[in-house]
């Protein structure tokens, strides 16, 4: 038997957006799957709801191929990204840290202030690409937090990834 592997990336990235953003709108779905693939192209492998150790939950969380934790929060409304407060909760969990938006969104509440360059980049996407428009800044996480996160990054990947291979497996434990 031969295995595609490029045939199941590919099915694995069209139902990402189905499987992890089932109760948000189409669009934030779009901009999931757009940053996934621009993601995968650059070696760096994403999560998607990844709950972190405060209690929030990132939109998604990536690991680079140096081994740099990056956050992704994507926001579909100007509302939505004026009205939230938590997202510097994510700071301590990532090397860098992004906010993604689908094209033809406004970005001109990124120009400064606490969205601007200092603190995040900025990522465009839709359902097929995405760009980034904005680098994030460095700020690198100390060793025994990195660690930590990455290993929690590890197992929630095999974990998820063990779901997938039996569904029956999520009846026997509620981890994540």
């Amino acid at each position: 038997m031969k295995y595609n592997h490029v045939g199941a990336m590919a099915s694995a990235l069209d139902s990402l957006a189905d499987s992890c953003f089932d109760d948000l709108p189409l669009v934030a779905r779009d901009v999931a799957r757009g940053v996934t693939r621009m993601f995968f192209r650059a070696e760096m492998f994403a999560l998607c709801e990844a709950p972190l150790p405060n209690g929030r939950r990132a939109d998604m969380m990536a690991i680079t191929a140096k081994g740099e934790l990056v956050i992704v929060e994507i926001k579909v409304s100007r509302a939505d990204l004026m009205g939230d407060g938590k997202w510097t909760d994510y700071l301590d969990y990532c090397d860098r840290f992004f906010w993604a938006v689908p094209s033809g969104f406004d970005l001109s509440p990124f120009d400064g202030g606490c969205l601007g360059d200092d603190c995040a980049g900025l990522i465009v996407a839709d359902r097929y690409d995405a760009a980034v428009i904005r680098e994030a800044p460095l700020r690198p996480l100390a060793a025994a937090r990195r660690k930590a996160e990455t290993l929690r990054f590890a197992r929630r990947a095999a974990r998820r990834l063990a779901g997938d291979l039996d569904p029956g497996l999520a009846g026997l434990a509620s981890f994540d």
